[in-house]
């Protein structure tokens, strides 16, 4: 499959368009009540959509039961769904954009960003296994061949260090979140509590036991509007690879060799030694 990029970063050309990625960054105009769920590729952003999206249900479980979850929280880069973000408020958007091609909007708005961040060593493998299952994309080969592609930012959406940094600059903004997908799966129940009062959505016990119960892995697999199930075998061989696959922390420790796992360590303090930040996996 073709890739273009656009500002230095790849992007397939199936998906994206130069022209719809320039409108997204210039001119989409993020609303004050928008909530953005944004994360890096194969972080945790279905899950965190699902979350958001039984909180805003109120925990009342048949929105997520009965709408796909592009339609419920739309990735504003891709051309499709970018018919959908344009609808009338309140908006629940999605995106993997790194934030220098974010909305410009976003810096003179209330619109409330939650970016969802993951042990880089568990994205690339299951962004590997991913890239496994697209038609689309050319086999991405072993996966010592894949580790250096996703190290070297090489792959769609670019590098996981340049993104994470580009976002990290707004860690003092009061309309920003960080969690991470450890956090989220250590302790649900307060991650949804503490998402809660970031966006502030004020949920009674029993309607955050609704969420939490209808937003664990478990469930998501069972439930075809959210587990891609749907999405379309053009593009995506579900013999080969899984959208949802097995909503772990630490499955590297099942793929990597040593050396390549020293490898990656040298990588990753070479990238984030100036960030000044401490993270689940460090």
């Amino acid at each position: 499959m073709p890739y273009f990029k656009y500002k230095g970063i790849p992007f397939s050309s199936e998906f994206f368009s130069e022209e719809k990625l320039s409108y997204v960054e210039n001119d989409f105009q993020l609303l004050d009540d928008d909530i953005v769920n944004a994360a890096y590729p194969k972080s945790g952003t279905h899950w965190m959509a699902e979350v958001l999206s039984l909180i805003q249900s109120q925990g009342d479980p048949s929105w997520v039961q009965n709408v796909p979850l592009g339609e419920r929280a739309p990735w504003i880069e891709l051309d499709e769904d970018l018919k959908i973000a344009l609808k009338n408020p309140p908006r629940l958007l999605t995106t993997h954009l790194p934030f220098q091609l974010f909305p410009k909007s976003f810096l003179h708005s209330k619109a409330k960003v939650i970016y969802t961040m993951r042990n880089p060593k568990d994205v690339m493998i299951s962004y590997y296994h991913f890239s496994k299952g697209l038609k689309i994309v050319e086999d991405p080969g072993t996966l010592e061949e894949y580790m250096e592609e996703f190290l070297s930012g090489s792959v769609s959406y670019g590098s996981w260090f340049e993104h994470v940094k580009s976002w990290m600059e707004m860690k003092d903004r009061s309309n920003f979140f960080i969690i991470t997908y450890e956090e989220l799966q250590q302790d649900l129940r307060g991650s949804v509590k503490r998402i809660c009062h970031f966006i502030g959505k004020e949920l009674k016990s029993q309607q955050i036991n609704s969420v939490v119960e209808n937003a664990s892995f478990h469930k998501m697999k069972d439930n075809n509007m959210s587990n891609f199930t749907q999405f379309p075998d053009t593009y995506f061989d579900h013999t080969k690879g899984k959208l949802m696959r097995k909503g772990i922390s630490g499955d590297w420790k099942n793929h990597l060799t040593v050396a390549q796992n020293e490898h990656f360590d040298r990588v990753y303090r070479e990238n984030m030694q100036g960030l000044r930040m401490t993270f689940p996996w460090d």
